[in-house]
């Protein structure tokens, strides 16, 4: 009985000097730990890669884009617009979602030499299937002009985040756009 009187005695004194007692909860607490905010990401260097694939998948804190490349790695500029416009003619290209991210990718969808395309989507109003995502709504073709690739990523609403890039398969690379769930 002793022994429980002064553990009970420990633990209000502990509780008194504020040792165990949680702290408030901070505002800049984030979804799953991500804090990755929604500014522009670039990165300006250039390879020889071209465009080989764009495809995406679900994870449980974020919806993933990944661009295939068929070299090294490459520069990108990833940043939300009012409107996806093609390079060259400035047409706008309609994306669902209530907001838009223009991803442009510092490598070409053609072999540079020959102008053969090294990426010809099926169809440029839908890459890929994104139905039942839960922040993606639409990845479009915005175009391949004088080097560059840009698609449109229609999102749910305006949220955090990242892009990096990744060596492999083999010689190859991939641009990777993480788009969170929730802020």
């Amino acid at each position: 009985m002793k022994k429980l009187s002064i553990w009970l005695t420990a633990i209000l004194m502990a509780v008194g000097l504020g040792i165990l007692v949680p702290g408030p909860a901070s505002a800049t607490t984030s979804y799953c730990g991500l804090v990755w905010g929604s500014l522009a990401k670039a990165e300006d260097s250039f390879g020889k890669a071209s465009v080989t694939n764009v495809r995406t998948g679900q994870h449980y804190c974020f919806d993933r884009l990944v661009v295939d490349l068929n070299g090294p790695e490459t520069g990108y500029n990833v940043r939300y617009v009012a409107n996806v416009v093609q390079d060259g003619s400035g047409f706008t290209v309609p994306v669902r979602g209530g907001a838009r991210l223009q991803v442009t990718v510092n490598a070409p969808a053609y072999d540079p030499e020959t102008g053969q395309p090294t990426y010809n989507p099926a169809n440029q109003a839908e890459l890929t299937n994104v139905a039942n995502y839960q922040t993606f709504r639409q990845v479009a073709w915005a175009g391949s002009y004088e080097g560059y690739t840009n698609l449109g990523l229609g999102v749910r609403a305006r949220l955090p985040f990242r892009v990096f890039t990744l060596d492999g398969p083999g010689s190859g690379s991939r641009l990777v756009v993480d788009v969170a769930h929730f802020w």
